[in-house]
């Protein structure tokens, strides 16, 4: 209230000291307007009737007392004060139904893409969401984990296409993982299911969207199996990882990729199983293409490889702490595409410090 008391203080006093043919008190009405700005209701109101005795002082030192304009300074006064007012409600009421609105569709997005553990058997696991869309908390990309017996299964996918269409895809997919991933022994199994999945929502969808048989999502399969010392992939028209091993960054690249989910065959012989090395010590990134397209002002990618070598690797949760970062500085805070990250450490004994949370 300090500001709008000092407003009419000095308008008062430079009225006093004008001549009697300038009349100040009609500028008193930035009084109660520049409390609206910040105060509720109620101290508005209180700032318009302190104004409205000031018009009065400062009209009564100008000989207007009993003139016509003393109401009508008056009544402009208070019509202000009672527009700024109303302006005020409803701007407050309009952002508390944001706010509900913003807080149901945090928690709902919280649900469709829930934060995977940070351990999982004996793996070290971090992820990481960011969406192009401002406020999302969610988009087109989507990863989840779930650990069956003593294995790690991992999807990471990226739905093509933007907006409610492909969180309604991505939700589809994590829906059927999380209940496929428990029920087929292989891989190729658990893709087969996960493409007949996808079909019959997109057959779903056409009637709503026409174009959905345009619809597709690349997708990347990931299982670890306790004390095998291996990671088995199956790769559905996805970027392929990359892993860290005794200090060296390598592409995962499978011969064979598969079709996007929406586009591949419905058998298990659609979907080869490519096996690699990843043991104790190493890391697994797995990313959507957010990572490999980001551009720079110039239009320059990301230079994925060439960073990599720079990056931290000393834990999963640093790793895309630094990813997040380094790419900051490639394309500055707002990407075009959204990114998904998972990294997958499979520590040793010595290494069992070097990601503790901070």
């Amino acid at each position: 209230m300090g500001l709008p008391l000092l407003l009419i203080a000095a308008i008062t006093l430079a009225a006093s000291f004008a001549p009697l043919a300038i009349h100040l008190s009609p500028l008193l009405v930035a009084a109660p307007t520049c409390t609206v700005a910040f105060a509720r209701t109620p101290v508005t109101v209180v700032m318009a009737l302190v104004a409205s005795a000031a018009v009065v002082l400062v009209d009564w030192h100008d000989g207007l007392l009993h003139s016509a304009l003393l109401p009508l300074h008056i009544g402009a006064l208070l019509a202000v004060s009672g527009c700024a007012i109303v302006a005020r409600a409803l701007h407050d009421r309009d952002l508390r139904e944001l706010t509900q609105v913003r807080a149901v569709s945090e928690a709902a997005q919280r649900v469709l893409l829930r934060p995977i553990p940070r351990t999982l058997g004996s793996l070290r696991i971090a992820s990481m969401y960011r969406a192009a869309t401002a406020h999302a908390l969610v988009g087109g990309d989507l990863y989840a984990a779930a650990r069956i017996g003593c294995t790690t299964r991992i999807l990471i996918g990226d739905v093509r296409g933007k907006g409610l269409l492909a969180v309604e895809d991505a939700s589809a997919l994590l829906g059927a993982f999380r209940e496929a991933a428990h029920e087929h022994e292989t891989l190729p199994e658990l893709a087969a299911a996960l493409e007949r999945s996808v079909r019959r929502h997109l057959a779903e969808m056409t009637e709503r969207d026409p174009d959905s048989g345009e619809r597709f999502i690349t997708a990347l399969l990931a299982e670890l199996p306790d004390g095998e010392e291996t990671v088995r992939i199956v790769s559905c028209g996805h970027p392929p990882p990359l892993v860290r091993q005794r200090g060296r960054v390598s592409l995962l690249r499978v011969s064979r990729p598969a079709p996007p989910l929406g586009l591949a065959g419905s058998t298990t012989d659609a979907f080869p199983l490519h096996a690699f090395a990843f043991a104790p010590g190493d890391t697994l990134l797995l990313y959507t293409d957010g990572l490999v397209e980001a551009r720079d002002s110039s239009g320059n990618f990301y230079p994925v490889l060439e960073r990599a070598a720079t990056w931290v690797w000393s834990g999963p949760h640093r790793l895309l702490q630094h990813i997040s970062q380094d790419l900051d500085s490639h394309v500055g805070p707002r990407l075009d595409d959204d990114l998904a990250l998972v990294a997958v450490h499979c520590p040793t004994r010595s290494l069992h410090h070097l990601d503790a949370p901070t």
